[in-house]
């Protein structure tokens, strides 16, 4: 172990939120040790800005609630931590672990129960990487590193502590963990990890909970590198233990929509994880939507039977909570609703709830190529700047691009009918080759000669004459004298 002074390596206490000297100044007022440990020691160190800081102290769960009270609540089973508020902010604050005395493990070698708690020398060598094993004291200005981890950032290599096989076998989201910190950091692998990283190796995360891996996806979506990573899915045999029904391939679609993320993330903007899942998602569900389609499915109930189809199978994965469903399904079902509107709802549906990530999916199928859009996605990236009565002239553009669109159609419709009816009308002849008249008015009698005239036609063709009595019958008018109006007795 070496001692490091922590000014030498650009780590001061002006760099740290309150929150996190908080809990350490607690805790040592307390009497006990404690220390910031991890991510974000390591990326202090690297000049990064750190999402969150981890806590470490000999304090058992039960000793960290006794000095914070109602501010901290203890989680986990399987490795129980305390988390701690301090306003706003939440601070995770772990014990020492050391070696379990009797190991409670699957059959697969995962550990299924570690709470045994140790010293700092027994917590260093439980932890993952060496570039997660600094601990940093803030007030004393020490950074104690037991593995010549400053060594393995300095070259930017990222190594696992003891056997590889073993620390995979232990924890299988490790595997995950190593693609997330070679990308993020663009650190290079140790060689001793990549001998046994295959896909073989990749079905132990089948003995991880679809909770904990969808938790982890979420990491991978929202860490600002997922351009980068998505590759690294398929060359190490991770994507089909993630994703149960899409392609091992990175489409244009996915790549735009993976760097689109990328780039919000790094001017700063929000971003939901379950967007991405929605592009990932999108080629099965239309795979499933022409399935349902092709079975006479209404259009709307196989869109619907699709999502659930779809979302269900991803569940044996990774289970997508039930509002990140949700919105998965709305955003498709948006793409129905943008790509032909009706012009007096157009206005509404701009203000529609999911229409901001309805769009944003739309236009990004439309810049990855994806013609089925026809040109909406940037008539509705345009409509969003226009002002009021701009608007209401775009509007009625589309209104009568839209009818003659309609017209076009319709008159390609009749002109196959037409067609069709021509055909027909060659295979079979008429047995009449009578021509009808043009309108009702020539059907009708000019004068009494003419009347008489088609009168005689009609008999002499075995029809009604002029002598028939049906015709010669006089219409007899009513004695209305004996007729009672109004209400009876």
């Amino acid at each position: 172990m070496q001692t490091l002074r922590a000014s030498k390596y650009g780590l001061s206490t002006t760099q740290l939120p309150s929150a996190i000297l908080d809990v350490i100044d607690a805790l040592t007022k307390a009497g006990y040790e404690a220390y910031i440990v991890g991510g974000g020691v390591r990326d202090l160190m690297l000049g990064l800005n750190p999402k969150d800081y981890d806590a470490v102290t000999n304090a058992t769960p039960s000793q960290v609630k006794e000095v914070f009270g109602r501010r901290c609540r203890i989680i986990g089973r399987r490795f129980e931590l305390a988390h701690v508020y301090s306003g706003r902010e939440l601070i995770e604050v772990a014990t020492f672990r050391a070696p379990p005395k009797k190991e409670v493990t699957s059959a697969s070698g995962m550990i299924l129960r570690d709470n045994n708690w140790g010293t700092i020398e027994q917590d260093f060598v439980r932890r993952d990487f060496s570039i997660n094993a600094l601990y940093y004291q803030p007030r004393k200005n020490e950074v104690l590193d037991f593995c010549n981890a400053v060594d393995d950032i300095k070259h930017k290599t990222l190594r696992l502590l003891g056997d590889p096989m073993q620390r995979f076998e232990e924890d299988p989201v490790r595997m995950l963990r190593t693609l997330r910190f070679a990308a993020k950091l663009n650190f290079s692998i140790d060689e001793k990890i990549l001998k046994i990283f295959t896909p073989e190796a990749t079905q132990l995360l089948r003995d991880v909970s679809p909770h904990r891996l969808y938790d982890e996806s979420q990491k991978l979506f929202t860490m600002g590198h997922l351009n980068r990573v998505m590759p690294m899915l398929i060359d190490f045999g991770i994507w089909h233990q993630l994703f149960a029904e899409i392609t091992p391939e990175i489409t244009p679609f996915i790549e735009r929509a993976a760097k689109n993320t990328d780039q919000r993330i790094s001017v700063g903007k929000t971003i939901n994880p379950a967007f991405f899942y929605a592009v990932l998602l999108w080629k099965p569900f239309l795979e499933r939507c022409h399935f349902y389609l092709s079975n006479g499915t209404v259009a709307t109930e196989a869109r619907a039977q699709a999502g659930l189809d779809v979302l269900k199978r991803q569940g044996t994965r990774t289970i997508i909570p039930r509002f990140a469903e949700t919105f998965i399904r709305e955003v498709w079902e948006m793409q129905t609703r943008l790509l032909n509107p009706k012009p007096q709802q157009i206005e509404a549906l701009s203000s529609h709830a999911r229409f901001r990530a309805g769009f944003d999916f739309l236009l990004l199928r439309e810049k990855s190529g994806d013609k089925d859009t026809q040109g909406m996605g940037v008539w509705w990236d345009v409509y969003q700047t226009l002002s009021a009565d701009e608007k209401e002239r775009a509007i009625a553009d589309y209104n009568r691009q839209r009818a003659k669109s309609r017209r076009k159609a319709s008159h390609a419709l009749a002109e196959e009918a037409k067609s069709n009816g021509a055909i027909q009308q060659a295979a079979i002849e008429p047995l009449v080759n009578e021509p009808e008249p043009r309108s009702r008015r020539s059907r009708k009698p000019k004068n009494a000669t003419e009347f008489k005239r088609q009168s005689t036609m009609t008999d002499s063709a075995g029809g009604i004459g002029a002598d028939h009595p049906i015709l010669k019958r006089k219409r007899v008018k009513r004695d209305l004298s004996q007729v009672i109006f109004g209400p009876t007795q």
